[in-house]
């Protein structure tokens, strides 16, 4: 990975001197500030593709009369940060210009990466500048649904977020059952934001549930740009009132067939009738 490796730039501040002469209280360490080098700018902001490195300048400003101990560094996800001085002394009425790199991994999807630069002095004061990094690269929208489950009075599954941007999913849940359909909600868009690469596990409540079905669940995400996704899972529910009612209605009939059963082999008996008579 490439380092930042030019030297630090030290500029003094003749007119701050006459702004804040030596004994003023409060022109000691406590005063002092980063800020993005040139002027001008609020905070730090490149663009650049997978793989590649991206300089800047960071300036320490050192408005006191005794010199100043900084350490420099960096916080945010997915961002490698290298300084060409990570500590330094900035001496009084002096400010100093630090250059450093953002190292963007070559397997960066495209989007923007928020962090900051972080300058901390001795007594943990800090001071912090926003930076925010935009990987070029091909938009792609997918979507996936995974791990559908029926739990309980819950459908359970995971979103995954597969493709380069951020999506906003909408879902559609419908269930078939041996006799037809037992639940359809129509598509609604859910009250989330998936990042690229984000994978988010949640469910949809069925408090209604049949008592005695065996079920086919299956799930529809769509979002803007991306390819329909569906899952799919089966249940088979059987309570326990349910239970008891097929097991007295077993029993009832199986209680007929024996009964039948053995009427039929009962012998049958009747009467002849005489013949040859006396009259």
């Amino acid at each position: 990975m490439p380092y930042a490796t030019a030297r630090v730039l030290l500029l003094s501040l003749p007119l701050l001197s006459q702004v804040l002469p030596a004994g003023v209280p409060g022109a000691g360490p406590a005063g002092w500030s980063a800020s993005p080098s040139g002027g001008g700018r609020p905070s730090f902001y490149a663009e650049g593709t997978p793989g590649t490195a991206l300089r800047d300048t960071v300036a320490v400003t050192n408005r006191g009369t005794r010199p100043l101990s900084v350490r420099l560094g960096a916080a945010g996800p997915g961002l490698r940060v290298a300084f060409a001085e990570p500590a330094l002394d900035v001496p009084a009425r002096t400010r100093a210009e630090v250059p450093f790199t953002v190292a963007v991994p070559a397997d960066a999807r495209p989007g923007d990466r928020v962090g900051r630069i972080v300058v901390r002095d001795s007594t943990g004061r800090e001071s912090d500048v926003r930076l925010l990094i935009r990987v070029g690269g091909p938009r792609l929208a997918a979507l996936t649904v995974e791990h559908v489950a029926v739990r309980g009075d819950r459908i359970t599954y995971e979103l995954v977020n597969r493709g380069t941007t951020a999506l906003v999913p909408r879902l559609a849940v419908r269930a078939d059952g041996v006799l037809g359909v037992v639940l359809d909600r129509a598509p609604r868009t859910l009250p989330v934001r998936l990042s690229p690469g984000r994978r988010l596990a949640l469910y949809e409540p069925w408090p209604d549930r049949p008592d005695l079905d065996a079920v086919t669940v299956r799930l529809t995400v769509t979002a803007p740009g991306a390819a329909q996704a569906t899952g799919r899972a089966s249940a088979r529910f059987v309570s326990r009132s349910a239970a008891a009612g097929a097991a007295g209605g077993a029993l009832s009939a199986a209680a007929a067939a024996v009964f039948l059963r053995r009427r039929r082999r009962r012998p049958v008996v009747t009467e002849a009738e005489p013949r040859g008579a006396l009259t």
